[in-house]
């Protein structure tokens, strides 16, 4: 194996934050490496004006770094999982995912979700945010917001939102979680699958950095995020739709819990699944099964 790694990455600052953490962890503990962070520009990353929803593809803030570890530039990317589409190109793999961190979204306003006053305008990129936030303040004023986190929360400062919803894990990587009046419970807001874990996405044939890395491989993590995915892909869900999930492990045992907003009807449908760790694909897609049938 070469003794030069290149790790590519988005160019924000968030996710250039989110690289270092993986390179400083490998510097540790693989002294006989140069690490480099190759900054690659996404699709997600050049139209930041438009709704998510409304570009076309899936994947579309990891796409131009696969072509990158495909083509050989970079040996591996580091994306956060709840970018990651529940399906990868069968030439790639997810070798590592690193402990969790918070899952929770944080409210970033002048005051807790209660205390905003009626008809207040929250900014929020996320069909999920969104639905989950007017199941228990359907008068607030839901518009949507994109950008990298420095962005937005120049957009709130301005007065152009009341408040902001974001992840709890981003705010905190980023050094900003002072600016949350309020930490959502996950009964009130369930998080994006994936969200508040890193991945390392790698060639599948690269055996030899799989091993080196795996250390920074979680199974706890691992498995409630595999079992959050499941639940996605087999609810026919992406990042653009209100779907939220998350998957507790205690000891061997998993309990996942999914909750699907109708986005006109706002009506919300949820369940719980539990069972063995090592079932966690399993237990993600009899929730899935369960809730639709609901």
């Amino acid at each position: 194996m070469s003794r030069h790694l290149k790790i590519g990455t988005r160019k924000s600052k968030l996710a250039m934050i989110q690289a270092r953490l993986v390179q400083e962890a490998l510097g540790k503990a693989c002294p006989d490496l140069t690490i480099e962070l190759v900054p690659i520009v996404t699709t997600g990353d050049r139209f930041i004006d438009v709704p998510v929803a409304a570009i076309a593809g899936k994947g579309i803030f990891l796409k131009e770094l696969e072509e990158a570890l495909l083509k050989g530039s970079i040996d591996c990317a580091v994306h956060s999982m709840k970018d990651v589409p529940t399906e990868i190109l069968p030439e790639l793999m997810i070798g590592a995912v690193l402990q969790r961190e918070d899952v929770r979204d944080a409210l970033v306003a002048g005051c807790p979700l209660a205390e905003l006053s009626r008809g207040a305008v929250i900014g929020t990129g996320s069909s999920r945010r969104r639905c989950q936030l007017l199941q228990c303040r359907p008068d607030l004023v839901i518009k949507p917001v994109r950008g990298n986190i420095d962005t937005r929360i120049r957009k709130w400062r301005e007065g152009q939102f009341d408040g902001l919803v974001l992840a709890l894990a981003g705010l905190e990587r980023a050094g900003l979680e002072n600016l949350a009046a309020e930490i959502i419970p996950v009964a009130t807001m369930l998080p994006a699958a994936g969200q508040g874990a890193l991945g390392i996405e790698i060639r599948a044939a690269d055996t030899a950095l799989r091993e080196r890395i795996a250390f920074l491989d979680d199974p706890e993590t691992r498995a409630a995020v595999t079992a959050e995915r499941a639940f996605l892909a087999a609810a026919g869900g992406g990042c653009s739709l209100p779907i939220g999930v998350y998957g507790e492990v205690r000891g061997q045992k998993l309990q996942l819990t999914g909750r699907i907003v109708h986005e006109d009807s706002g009506t919300a449908v949820e369940g719980t699944e539990s069972g063995r760790r090592a079932e966690a694909a399993d237990i993600g897609r009899r929730l899935a099964a369960r809730i639709i049938k609901k």
